[in-house]
């Protein structure tokens, strides 16, 4: 999927303007994020965040010995009788894809959702080999008829309110309209089972892959993630190599927080161990299993000071808590993770000075930090991203000059002094004392207002205590 992430800006204004897109996503995250705290702390605020620090730890137990878990991780998938491969970047995935389905003459693939084939395009490459895809995930297949990519990696329709995928679904299956979900939710199943039972190949993610075990972990709330990896032949699926965690009982502790923060659920509908294809003695499951190992990206943040990204385990919470995301929706992030998960990964993936306006999209109040299940310090990385721009020269001119300026009166007490009484001088002068005039200093009213300066600076008023305290003394 290729990035959009530098015209964040324009998306953003383009969303704020759209208001059935402000009250679809508002109401959305508002839900998710009272129904996570809920489930969360329904055994006490003391246990959710023991959980929350001990599933921190095993992501940081893995992420520290994450070479040495991938070779233990394939010797375990592959005793198992699944086959491992590795692909460095999103085309070697694709060729990877396009290579097993010419072995197995696949003609026709149904996928689980997975955020990985969005991020390398798979679908794109599918298609263009000849091959039909069809998502099956009731959102993605909704946004697939809809032409869109997903815009929450939990909740891909997120920004659609119900009319409007009645209208779709109308539109393009000839549904009978209906403004009842379960109904509409009941044709799309039998729309799609006539997929599932003609698939020559199923795909998926992985959501977590057991070292120790060689099993693959998939955590869904719909069937059709079980249709999809053992009703065909062949099972593919495409899984980060940060996506490895070292012992069962680590997996344990990350498949209670997962659901808890992505959708308010003690525990996902369906929780997949997939331990390798059929055996012989077994009478459903694929005849063989891919595992493709991605790296796409990941081994350059390995080993940096951003690395700790690695350990989200895509539950989404922090976008359901974000002011900037409920504003905006994912799409004006314009690349596959939006939110502020996304507002580091993006940059870190694709290319930071292309998608430069990402770490800005942020108020720093620290809340993905505070729902981050895993306790991932996503307001340092941005502001650490803020800081890597800057050291490579790309701030605007005028915001650089402006800084310097500032630099210099903030050192200087006379200098500040008359600033600020300039300021105050100013702010008086101003049609309506909270908005600078248009140009180049109206851009950071034109969303804000001008905060008012004190009459008195403080240092004036704690100067003026001073003497007044000092005549009090005198005898």
């Amino acid at each position: 999927m290729d990035s959009h992430a530098a015209e964040f800006v324009v998306a953003a204004r383009r969303a704020l303007a759209d208001t059935p897109l402000q009250a679809a996503v508002k109401r959305a995250t508002d839900t998710a994020a009272r129904k996570r705290d809920l489930a969360m702390f329904a055994a006490g605020r003391d246990y959710g965040e023991a959980l929350r620090q001990q599933s921190a730890a095993a992501r940081h137990r893995a992420l520290s010995q994450l070479p040495d878990l991938l070779e233990q991780a394939e010797a375990r998938l592959t005793a198992n009788g699944a086959t491992v491969l590795w692909a460095v970047d999103a085309a070697e995935v694709c060729q990877h894809v396009q290579t097993i389905a010419a072995q197995h003459g696949v003609r026709r693939v149904t996928k689980a959702k997975s955020m990985i084939s969005e991020e390398v395009g798979l679908n794109d490459a599918l298609i263009a080999a000849g091959i039909e895809t069809l998502e099956t995930d009731l959102g993605e297949f909704i946004i697939q008829l809809a032409g869109e990519a997903p815009s929450h990696i939990v909740t891909p329709v997120i920004h659609k309110s119900k009319e409007a995928i009645r209208d779709l679904l109308v539109e393009r299956l000839d549904m009978p309209p209906t403004d009842d979900a379960g109904t509409m939710a009941r044709f799309a199943r039998e729309h799609l089972r006539a997929a599932f039972l003609s698939a020559d190949m199923g795909i998926s993610g992985g959501n977590f892959i057991i070292a120790e075990t060689g099993t693959l972990c998939l955590v869904t709330n719909e069937g059709n993630g079980r249709m999809v990896t053992t009703l065909p032949p062949v099972h593919v699926a495409l899984v980060g190599i940060e996506k490895v965690v070292a012992t069962l009982e680590d997996y344990a502790l990350l498949t209670q927080v997962l659901p808890r923060s992505a959708t308010g659920q003690a525990l996902a509908v369906y929780t997949h161990m997939i331990n390798g294809p059929r055996r012989p003695d077994e009478i459903d499951g694929p005849e063989a299993l891919y595992i493709i190992l991605v790296d796409n990206g990941r081994s350059a943040i390995y080993g940096t000071d951003y690395a700790e990204v690695l350990g989200c385990i895509r539950c989404g919470a922090c976008m359901n808590a974000c002011p900037i995301y409920e504003a905006t929706g994912g799409h004006a992030y314009g690349w596959v993770y939006p939110g502020p998960v996304g507002a580091v990964l993006t940059p870190l993936l694709t290319d930071l000075q292309e998608a430069s306006p990402l770490p800005y999209a942020s108020t720093l109040c620290g809340k993905c930090k505070e729902v981050c299940p895993v306790d991932i310090d996503l307001p340092r990385m941005l502001l650490d991203l803020r800081r890597d721009l800057v050291n490579a020269g790309h701030t605007p001119w005028l915001w650089a000059a402006g800084m310097r300026g500032w630099s210099l009166a903030a050192r200087s007490p006379r200098l500040f002094d008359a600033a600020a009484h300039a300021a105050r001088i100013g702010q008086r002068a101003l049609p309506d004392g909270r908005k600078l005039p248009l140009g180049p200093l109206g851009g950071w009213t034109a969303s804000r207002e001008l905060p008012r300066i004190a009459a008195q600076p403080f240092r004036a008023w704690w100067a003026a205590q001073e003497k007044a305290q000092s005549h009090d003394d005198e005898p």
